[in-house]
């Protein structure tokens, strides 16, 4: 199946990215076009759109990591929000649609909201990528600000951390500084890939009791 991108159609096999000139008018088309759809997956930079149709472990990572998050902040009693999916938005500068976002330690700043102002409230303090067909560049999320990215590529879990000169790698997150995160994902991905996500879940809050 060849990519198609006309204003009548967009179809993209499974895997594929795209990058063509665009405008950020052309960009908003592009997302009206899609309707209420996820797929392809948009996303803008100055003078330029890139779309993608993931592959079905794309979905399955990005969950299962999002469900690790949840289980380590209720671990910790820790309040939250979480979103995906959400497209962020800073018109003419940047169009992104992150796997996963967490507002932790800004939740009470958009609790209730149906719309995020992106102009407005804070960005999400914690962002879920996974790149299996190098769509993904933290460094697109300079303008928004967010406070730490997880990047999971080639089996391997890269955590990132805002500096205003760029994102910086950091070994340990801001929000779970006494765990091994790298640790937990690798056990938690061979769980689920020998039986399934669940198993792997259920194994982690039994270890996560364990520890006291």
């Amino acid at each position: 199946m060849f990519a198609l991108v006309s204003p009548e159609s967009i179809q993209l096999p499974a895997g594929a990215v795209v990058r063509l000139p665009a405008t950020w008018s052309e960009y908003q088309r592009l997302c009206e076009q899609r309707g209420d759809g996820t797929l392809p997956r948009l996303k803008y930079r100055p003078g330029e759109v890139l779309l993608m149709a993931p592959l079905p472990v794309h979905g399955r990572d990005a969950n299962l990591i999002a469900d690790i998050v949840k289980a380590l902040l209720d671990h910790q009693e820790q309040d939250y929000d979480a979103f995906t999916p959400v497209t962020m938005t800073l018109p003419e500068i940047s169009g992104l649609e992150p796997d996963y976002c967490f507002y932790i330690q800004n939740w009470q700043a958009i609790s209730g909201k149906t719309r995020i102002d992106w102009q407005q409230d804070p960005p999400p303090d914690l962002v879920i990528e996974v790149d299996v067909t190098s769509f993904s560049d933290v460094q697109d999320y300079l303008p928004f600000r967010v406070p730490e990215i997880w990047l999971y590529k080639q089996q391997q879990l890269l955590m990132y951390q805002f500096q205003p000169e760029g994102y910086q790698r950091v070994s340990h997150s801001q929000f779970f500084p006494d765990f091994d995160l790298p640790g937990i994902l690798t056990r938690c991905v061979q769980i689920a890939y020998d039986r399934n996500s669940s198993a792997a879940i259920r194994d982690l809050k039994q270890w996560l009791v364990a520890q006291g």
